[in-house]
């Protein structure tokens, strides 16, 4: 597994120094946009529609819209500026029960892991969440973004989820189209509590695959297999940098001509001003028109 932070956990005057990996990974099979004509995969430019050209990464700033068309700019380094504090800590602020949390506030599952010499601590946070079935909620900044997390024990590993902040859950009341109150015939309720009873079952993830994801990998084998007018080989770029080189080459090879019977060589530029110059004096003499 690849690291992508470190830091430390903290609660109270605690530190818990630790390592953090992806606890998920995007399995989903990406598929790019290809140019039917030559099989060629289309690039994204990052140009500018006003003045219709190019634009590099130095060209550019960041830019809060105002108001329709109008900008307030970032340069990086004040952006830098403003970066939250801490940024390697986890800091606990509080310890709550996991029922407490609406699965809608969580984000994205990261695995924690003991750092350098702090096994102990590690060790001493792990049990103490797992006996006592409190999660930490704390603060943590990943990428200049600062967000909530949940610091909880899985099996013999601290797991923390990243979660929005409350402002950033939409309301209810913004859901159009839902009941006041529900109103259901008694009947129909009980038949669909029983039905629910019938298909209620122990959660086994094991279980459960991505149907759409399975589908478009046969596909991909059976296109594979076939090799049929759906399989096309797009055109090697160019190599430039060798054309360049061998332009380069063929030049100076040109620059430096040997006259016949020596071994000096004769700058082409020399040969050209001494053939200028006989064709000067030939056209004095008469013999060239």
């Amino acid at each position: 597994m690849h690291t992508v932070w470190k830091g430390a956990i903290s609660f109270g005057l605690v530190h818990v120094p630790v390592k953090m990996f992806t606890a998920t990974e995007d399995k989903d099979i990406h598929l790019r946009m290809i140019h039917k004509e030559c099989g060629t995969p289309i690039s994204n430019v990052r140009t500018c529609p006003h003045c219709e050209k190019e634009v590099t990464w130095e060209q550019i700033a960041r830019g809060y819209e105002q108001e329709k068309g109008r900008f307030v700019l970032f340069e990086q380094e004040e952006l830098d500026a403003i970066k939250p504090e801490n940024t390697r800590t986890i800091q606990i602020l509080d310890f709550v029960d996991l029922t407490e949390i609406d699965p809608l506030y969580y984000q994205k599952a990261y695995y924690l892991s003991p750092d350098q010499a702090g096994s102990g601590a590690y060790n001493l946070l792990l049990e103490a969440m797992r006996q006592s079935g409190k999660i930490g909620i704390a603060k943590i900044a990943i990428r200049s973004k600062s967000s909530l997390a949940a610091i909880r024990a899985v099996d013999n590993c601290i797991c923390m989820e990243t979660m929005h902040y409350p402002d950033e859950i939409r309301p209810l009341q913004l859901v159009p189209n839902l009941p006041e109150q529900a109103n259901v015939n008694d009947k129909e309720l009980t038949m669909a509590k029983m039905l629910i009873e019938q298909l209620s079952a122990s959660f086994n993830p094991a279980k459960y695959t991505d149907d759409y994801r399975i589908a478009l990998q046969e596909a991909i084998q059976r296109k594979i297999s076939g090799e049929g007018p759906d399989i096309v080989t797009a055109p090697e770029a160019a190599r430039t940098n060798v054309i360049d080189l061998m332009a380069a080459l063929q030049a100076s090879l040109e620059a430096v001509v040997k006259p016949e019977g020596t071994d000096d060589p004769v700058d082409e530029g020399d040969r050209g001003k001494a053939k200028a110059r006989g064709t000067r004096s030939r056209k004095k003499e008469g013999a060239v028109p």
